[in-house]
């Protein structure tokens, strides 16, 4: 039963035609690769380290593929060839091309059924040392528990992991449930993934393998100490996305920001390559456990939260379904929204907790990533304390999965440990003190918040049809989400698309999607 008095045949008619809308975009991903899923093939199969000039191997290998117009081949074709030939393993070989001993594509050519048998076992065991990884989470579960959503969230963003690992243990103490650990500005842009542990960033920390390993490690050792499972999170987006991805399952993370229109939007990355980027992503996360985060919350910060809601509905109804497509079950998709209304608008908050309670009643399974209000946060600590507090109410009334904390110092600073402190007390009293308000009250039929969540269903679906009639890839020329405009061949990273050829192959995806 909806307490909104949604039409739930308007929400199965607006399901349709996202898949539809979906179903259109994974025709034109099936077709295609990137370097970065090349790269990540090779990640997957045990390839890491930097040659001597400190390019990473995996850059080293696709590389010197590509360069030769080869690229469409994909990496594996070179890689069992050179298996069959030297019988040496993944790693040795990237040792030798890197180093110039080697040339992958002047091995012989291979029958198919003989590549696909030498590279069967390296496959096997990444997937299951990606499984024991899963495994491992889920009896941390089991024997220590976690705690209640919605999850704390919090982030820490020094530059310096170890650092970093001080503040998270500092906030797990406090009672934080996900750690976030921001990544450095810029990274999104760079097309390699920086190698080791890092103690310098701008506004963040480099994501790399080693730091998950750190972070992770750090984690357990406060999970263990105080009786609860605390998640990791961090982001496989950018033009390194299903790397990231890689790494983070490898690692053990349990939740990863990865939204192909996030970067569309307010990266710049090209479409067609972030697309097929996303799909490799998040079938890696589907098979690992972690829980994406997807980025509709920022559509909300270039435009206005109460013209532009229903464009929030219709991207998580679109991205659910690529979601699914790849293998992410429901209960995976931190579909994201926001609080983002004026706070000067009279009756924003029922606006607010139309839209959020709207949110939850669509996608029921989800664990929703709700964004605090940060759009007129003005330095005023006070205030902004107030209005994390009513988003705070939002929240625990309509059964979020994810809170990602306010600051009250957000827009002056990034945040001391005394800050997140607050926040954390802030969330802790109101999730506690009004718990099961959700479950108490109902919303007056036909009033404002009936209405505001009909509204917005009803401007979703039309925005839903006009996209399905033009295409993902024409609306976003258009600018339909965030007033933002991106032409189809612009943007960063179109060279590195490229469509695959007729000896292509990727066990992963066929593995992973059906284990």
């Amino acid at each position: 039963m909806s307490k909104l008095g949604l039409d739930f045949e308007k929400v199965k008619r607006a399901r349709q035609v996202a898949r539809k809308i979906a179903g259109e975009v994974q025709e034109f991903v099936d077709r295609y690769s990137t370097v970065a899923v090349e790269r990540t093939l090779c990640r997957l199969l045990g390839i890491d380290g930097i040659d001597e000039s400190g390019v990473p191997l995996p850059n080293v290998l696709v590389e010197s593929i590509r360069e030769r117009g080869l690229l469409r081949e994909g990496i594996l074709f070179f890689l069992g060839n050179a298996m069959i030939e030297t019988s040496l393993s993944p790693a040795d070989i990237a040792a030798r091309v890197a180093r110039g001993e080697l040339d992958l594509t002047r091995s012989p050519v291979q029958p198919a059924d003989k590549i696909a048998a030498i590279l069967a076992p390296r496959v096997e065991e990444c997937i299951e040392r990606i499984r024991a990884r899963r495994e491992k989470r889920e009896r941390y579960l089991q024997t220590i528990g976690e705690g209640a959503k919605p999850y704390l969230y919090v982030i820490v963003a020094t530059g310096n992991i170890h650092e970093d690992v001080i503040q998270a243990r500092a906030a797990a103490r406090q009672g934080a449930d996900i750690i976030a650990v921001i990544r450095t500005t810029g990274q999104s842009l760079l097309d390699y993934v920086p190698y080791g542990a890092t103690t310098e960033g701008f506004g963040g920390t480099f994501a790399t393998q080693e730091n998950f390993r750190i972070m992770r490690e750090a984690l357990d050792e406060v999970s263990e100490e105080i009786g609860r499972y605390i998640r990791l999170c961090n982001y496989c987006s950018g033009l390194c996305m299903p790397e990231i991805a890689a790494m983070g399952a490898l690692e053990g993370l349990d939740v990863m920001l990865n939204d192909a229109l996030y970067g569309i939007l307010f990266r710049d990355i090209n479409m067609q390559r972030t697309l097929v980027d996303q799909f490799m992503s998040r079938v890696i996360n589907g098979f690992a456990g972690v829980i994406i985060n997807t980025g509709e919350d920022n559509y909300l910060t270039t435009a206005d939260a109460v013209e532009q809601a229903h464009t929030v509905l219709a991207s998580d109804l679109i991205n659910e379904q690529l979601a699914l497509l790849a293998g992410l079950p429901e209960e995976q998709m931190g579909l994201g929204h926001a609080f983002e209304i004026d706070p000067g608008r009279e009756n924003g908050f029922l606006l607010e907790l139309a839209q959020a309670q709207m949110t939850r009643e669509i996608f029921p399974r989800a664990p929703l990533k709700y964004m605090p209000p940060t759009k007129f946060m003005t330095g005023n600590i006070f205030r902004g304390h107030i209005q994390d507090a009513l988003f705070n109410l939002v929240g625990i009334w309509t059964s979020q999965g994810i809170q990602l904390l306010g600051m009250p110092t957000e827009a002056i600073h990034t945040p001391f440990m005394s800050d997140r402190y607050l926040s954390i007390e802030n969330a802790r009293y109101i999730f506690n003190t009004l718990k099961n308000i959700g479950d108490e009250v109902e919303y007056k039929p036909g009033g404002i918040i009936q209405r505001r969540a009909r509204e917005v269903l009803d401007n979703a679906t039309s925005l839903l049809e006009n996209i399905e009639r033009e295409g993902l890839f024409a609306a976003l020329e258009k600018g339909i989400f965030a007033d933002v405009k991106r032409p189809r061949n612009g943007g960063k990273g179109l060279a590195g698309v490229t469509e695959k050829g007729a000896r292509y192959y990727n066990p992963f995806i066929q593995r992973m999607l059906h284990v």
